[in-house]
């Protein structure tokens, strides 16, 4: 059975889902995008995932005509039109066709979903290997920090990455600060104590960070946001990823070199637990 998407107010096959030649997402890359976990028909923090792309939006100049109650309806649209009850959504906003007055914009929205998510079970029992990635990240660019459709760079490094093995590439700044993966936050674990970059590093706000950052404080584990380096990461007891489709992945080697043991270690898993407790809780129907 062929997918359904939704395109701008209509639920169609994929196949027969057509964008304008003129949209300003396939000539310039102007738009953004967010993907999601579905659980039991329940996208996981929808409205944070929406908030996410409002502010982005604001923040980069971007006029949608869509509201954020719009977004919601087309994700439940797509989870019912496929009945899609686990898996993963991805919604894309994009400016429109280009060459149009302000006043006439008219923003493309769609919404994807696949059956398929997650990572091989092994990655969770044993550890990703993670490399470093040779590109960096520069604060003064502008879409530093925002889920756009300009992520090429990412995808080269991540195909980079997995010829060496990995499973995610670590970025650093231009200034030798340690911000992100190229599709995940990175968390570092030392005397029991959790920290992860800072948003001003910049990293992307990501809905499962936050997720995270509330397990660990609920469960008083020492946590914090701040400015991190090579040396701290190099010095982690455990590190660990996430993202909403990884949820929280151990890292057992970050180039080549041994994170704690070689194992995942006692926190990385205490969170994870909490995580799926989190997700089990705000799921549930």
């Amino acid at each position: 059975m062929a997918l359904r998407v939704y395109l701008n107010g209509e639920i169609v096959d994929d196949d027969k889902a057509f964008i304008s030649a003129s949209d300003g997402g396939l000539l310039h890359s102007i738009g953004l995008f967010e993907t999601v976990r579905v659980y039991g028909g329940v996208v996981f923090r929808l409205d944070e995932h929406i908030a996410r792309m409002m502010r982005s939006a604001e923040r980069l100049d971007l006029t949608l005509r869509q509201s954020a109650d719009d977004i919601r309806q087309a994700a439940a649209a797509v989870i019912e039109a496929n009945e899609l009850r686990d898996g993963r959504m991805r919604i894309t906003v994009t400016r429109g066709p280009v060459g149009v007055d302000a006043e006439d914009l008219r923003s493309t929205l769609l919404v994807t979903c696949a059956g398929e998510v997650g990572y091989p079970p092994a990655y969770y029992e044993k550890g990703m290997s993670v490399a470093i990635a040779a590109a960096r990240v520069n604060p003064a660019d502008l879409i530093a920090g925002h889920k756009t459709l300009n992520y090429w760079p990412r995808l080269l490094t991540l195909q980079a990455a997995r010829q060496q093995h990995c499973g995610e590439a670590l970025w650093l700044t231009i200034d030798n600060r340690l911000a992100e993966g190229c599709i995940s936050n990175v968390f570092l674990v030392t005397d029991g104590r959790v920290r992860t970059p800072a948003l001003d590093t910049p990293v992307l706000a990501g809905v499962t960070r936050a997720a995270v950052l509330e397990c660990c404080e609920a469960d008083d584990i020492p946590v914090a946001e701040t400015a991190l380096g090579r040396d701290d990461l190099n010095a982690a007891e455990e590190v660990f990823l996430t993202n909403s489709l990884m949820e929280v992945m151990p890292v057992v080697l970050v180039d080549r070199r041994t994170v704690g043991n070689g194992k995942p270690g006692q926190t990385t898993q205490r969170v994870a637990q909490l995580f799926h407790a989190l997700v089990a809780k705000e799921t549930a129907r």
